[in-house]
């Protein structure tokens, strides 16, 4: 798969193609299903499929301080893309001079003069333009005058019947509330998989290690979708480590028996004795255990830290 950003770059021979265009955060089942249409309808046409997303979230330019949650970074949107067949992966910066092209300047510029769509496939609540303005049925309008297809899918009804069968709502604002309130079984469920958190290892207080449980401590990208305080059972993973998944017990919040302030996510790793700072890692999110409970005393804390390691153990089951 291609990487493009921005399309200053573009090949030369470059020819028709098929667009679908969105943030696609979480690249969640119904993104999956849209992006896979779009693969279809490319090697229908014999051209190259193209996902168009933006960074940054398009919220944060035009409100700032108004960026969501992030259930991907761009790297990890990356990575799922190509995994569903897509040709070119196009990050457009967005921009307060981008966010103020009408929706026929988008169209004519990015989608007619620079990518050479022959077709625009987006959810049916896609909107584009200055104050967005453009719906689907403008692009339906604007395609007929630049000739290409427009077609608008409803997100909620990509996969009806295993939708109706499992309640499962397709929406990256669902995906958040579920993760917002710790509930990483339903998040993972409209996901496809489990929820990722990405990070950073930084030194922390040493305080797991006295306890006889050191932890990972996760430096978190700023606008990262962290689950609701409490310890969840969790797969852990290295950049370095070609895929390999360890078993990892994992607390988030403020850490109520020491009386702390500042929030934190930090991973007790299974059967490995290894110092994994400055380590890019990642926490796949399985099932939550319990809230955050102060203990009296350190002992209590270690006791009920032995629980979840166990139940951590009997519900991942043998690691990769």
């Amino acid at each position: 798969m291609q990487r493009w950003r921005g399309l200053g770059d573009l090949p030369g021979s470059w020819g028709r193609c098929v667009v679908t265009i969105g943030v696609f955060d979480g690249v969640h089942r119904g993104h999956q299903e849209l992006i896979s249409r779009t693969v279809r309808a490319a090697a229908e046409r014999g051209v190259p499929s193209v996902v168009l997303t933006f960074d940054p979230h398009p919220s944060e330019v035009i409100r700032p301080g108004s960026h969501p949650a992030q259930l991907t970074t761009l790297r990890r949107k990356a990575e799922l893309v190509e995994g569903l067949g897509v040709d070119v992966f196009c990050v457009l910066p967005f921009t307060l001079e981008l966010s103020r092209l009408t929706a026929h300047e988008f169209v004519h510029e990015v989608l007619v003069d620079k990518l050479h769509a022959a077709a625009v496939i987006v959810g049916e609540n896609f909107t584009f333009g200055a104050k967005a303005a453009g719906d689907v049925e403008l692009l339906r309008t604007l395609g007929k005058r630049f000739g290409f297809v427009a077609q608008g899918a409803e997100l909620q009804g990509l996969l009806a019947q295993e939708q109706a069968d499992n309640d499962i709502t397709f929406s990256s604002t669902y995906v958040r509330s579920c993760i917002d309130a710790g509930d990483v079984v339903a998040a993972a469920e409209a996901l496809g998989r489990p929820h990722r958190l990405e990070g950073i290892v930084v030194r922390g207080d040493g305080r797991g290690h006295d306890l006889g449980y050191p932890t990972a401590n996760l430096s978190t990208p700023r606008f990262a979708a962290v689950p609701a305080d409490g310890v969840y059972s969790a797969w852990f993973t290295r950049s370095s480590d070609s895929g390999r998944r360890l078993r990892a017990a994992v607390s988030v919040g403020t850490n109520p028996t020491f009386s702390g302030r500042e929030r934190t996510v930090e991973a007790f790793v299974l059967d490995i004795d290894e110092d994994f700072y400055g380590q890019h890692v990642a926490l796949d999110f399985v099932t939550k255990l319990r809230d955050q409970v102060r203990f009296p005393t350190s002992e209590g804390l270690v006791a009920q830290i032995d629980e979840d390691v166990a139940r951590t153990r009997e519900l991942l089951g043998e690691q990769d």
